[in-house]
């Protein structure tokens, strides 16, 4: 389905090659301050072609909102964005009325509707995720009114066999999950990664592949630090799966983990648990270690929650491949068209909204309870 959420909801529209693309999101409390300029940040920070590293398609990506707020206000009314596709090209994608692109959605699309779309990626293209991040702007804008200090931060952590230390144990990967800022992963460039000693290795990985007409995936690793405790919905729609759910539905996105992931399945929970203890400052209880990556019984905890997410290799590639055409036929298939040799750096923004829609939703659906409680006491 093209809609995420509960309370606070959105619903995407457009095609690659479209008109236009955008959102539709519902929920947004009134009264609430915001205006283009709140979303128009985080559009650039997807926005292709900053880069040789990234497609050179040249759009400008600029929202434009048409209902929902005025004098920059926001009326509790369906807030709609549109961005124009201005730079379109669908004659680079003639191709596929012959070929199924591999890997690609071109042939699961046609088997599921029984008709596609004729240029680009259609609603499986990376241009789907513009409606996403607009609408994961005002959800952050949302949070921040909720509590200042609430942040969300995603950077590169892996390109290809270059990783950065993600160890969950590790105590300079933690105090980087505490310290990490959005200023600091952009002041790196485009590739995203906040260890000066690896970003370089990064920037080569991806410029050999695409020397070779080729592309390579990665990880992105998102923190988010300073969200209340309480929010998630046992059973079916804990925190993390909630997560999990929103992060495997970006395009090109193949694994996620949160917390200590797949590496803490062998160590032994007597190392594994997160020791409780009182913060005399914050007044509250914390953990000592966090293993479990702020989320316990699908519920926040209060402590950081932080979770990695791994993206193929760009689909649609340069080189000739031998595949098959709709009827059957063996051919060799060059796609044209610009595309991503990586696209895990320009990915950065897409998870931040991506989270940040989860946690605007999850806080209005725990404060709708915590008013009913309050009503019944």
């Amino acid at each position: 389905m093209s809609s995420f959420g509960t309370i606070f909801r959105v619903t995407t529209y457009g095609e690659s090659h479209c008109q236009s693309v955008g959102c539709i999101v519902d929920g947004v409390p009134p009264g609430m301050t915001l205006s283009e300029k709140d979303i128009q940040p985080q559009l650039s920070r997807r926005r292709p072609g900053q880069s040789k590293l990234s497609t050179p398609r040249n759009e400008k990506d600029k929202v434009h909102i048409q209902s929902g707020i005025e004098n920059e206000k926001t009326l509790g009314t369906p807030i709609a964005m549109l961005i124009k596709n201005e730079d379109q090209r669908p004659n680079d994608y003639s191709e596929m009325k012959l070929y199924p692109r591999p890997s690609h959605a071109d042939f699961t699309y046609s088997e599921k509707y029984g008709i596609r779309s004729s240029s680009g990626g259609g609603r499986a293209s990376a241009r789907e995720t513009i409606g996403r991040v607009a609408a994961g702007a005002i959800a952050e804008k949302f949070l921040k009114q909720v509590d200042p200090k609430i942040e969300i931060v995603a950077f590169t952590s892996q390109i290809g066999e270059v990783k950065m230390n993600r160890d969950p144990f590790n105590p300079d990967f933690q105090n980087l999950l505490n310290t990490i800022t959005r200023d600091k992963v952009d002041s790196i460039g485009f590739i995203r990664c906040p260890d000066l000693n690896i970003a370089g290795d990064m920037v080569k990985e991806i410029e050999k592949y695409r020397g070779q007409q080729d592309s390579i995936g990665g990880v992105v690793t998102c923190v988010v630090r300073n969200i209340p405790t309480g929010l998630g919905e046992p059973c079916f729609d804990k925190l993390e799966a909630l997560l999990a759910h929103a992060m495997l539905s970006i395009p090109a996105s193949k694994g996620f983990e949160i917390g200590s992931g797949f590496v803490g399945v062998s160590v032994p929970g007597s190392k594994h648990n997160d020791l409780f203890y009182y913060d005399e400052e914050k007044k509250r209880l914390r953990t000592k270690t966090n293993n479990s990556g702020g989320i316990q019984g699908g519920i926040s905890n209060g402590e950081n929650i932080y979770f990695s997410v791994a993206f193929k290799s760009t689909a649609t590639i340069s080189q000739e491949q031998h595949t098959a055409t709709y009827d059957g036929k063996n051919g060799i298939l060059a796609a044209k068209g610009r595309h991503d040799p990586a696209v895990t750096p320009r990915a950065v923004p897409i998870v931040e909204a991506m989270t940040a829609l989860v946690l605007a939703d999850a806080l209005l659906i725990q404060k709708s309870r915590e008013y009913g409680r309050s009503v019944v006491h």
